[in-house]
């Protein structure tokens, strides 16, 4: 059972309160401190996908993606296979949320996902990669590396 998977009801200005924090962190602490955060929260709060990666296993991690981009009904295609996911979002509903109240986007925004995953997949055999295609548009790529 995915340990993140939240039934209750969404409330979506949980966006604007993150894109503001980022541009706060980043605004107070530097950019930095910024990126520390991400990552460890990518590794710490997401303990037990970052866990499951450390053994090879990207079962919670795939069950994660999709059970939050069904709910917030996001646009977006994922592609698994046994040593490589493909996540590209087509909309971010985070920024289109952003965008539907006005606020501007964080300049932080895709760093935040960027970052998330790096501590995910941190001392685990995955490694994570963004690739920004337009805005609110991008390729997450998580591949299962071989160390020599």
């Amino acid at each position: 059972m995915l340990r993140y998977q939240e039934n209750n009801e969404l409330h979506k200005d949980f966006h604007s309160s993150t894109n503001m924090t980022l541009d706060y962190i980043a605004g107070k602490y530097g950019v930095d401190a910024l990126k520390m955060i991400l990552r460890r929260t990518g590794r710490r709060v997401y303990k037990s996908i970052h866990d499951k990666l450390a053994s090879g296993d990207a079962s919670e991690l795939v069950e994660h993606l999709n059970w939050f981009f069904m709910r917030e009904q996001g646009k977006y295609q994922l592609t698994v296979e046994e040593d490589k996911i493909v996540f590209e979002v087509f909309e971010c509903p985070a920024q289109k949320h952003l965008r539907k109240i006005g606020q501007a986007i964080s300049p932080y925004s895709c760093l935040q996902t960027s970052e998330v995953n790096n501590g995910m997949c941190e001392d685990t055999p995955w490694q994570a990669e963004l690739e920004i295609v337009a805005p609110g548009h991008c390729i997450q790529t998580f591949r299962k590396v071989v160390k020599k």
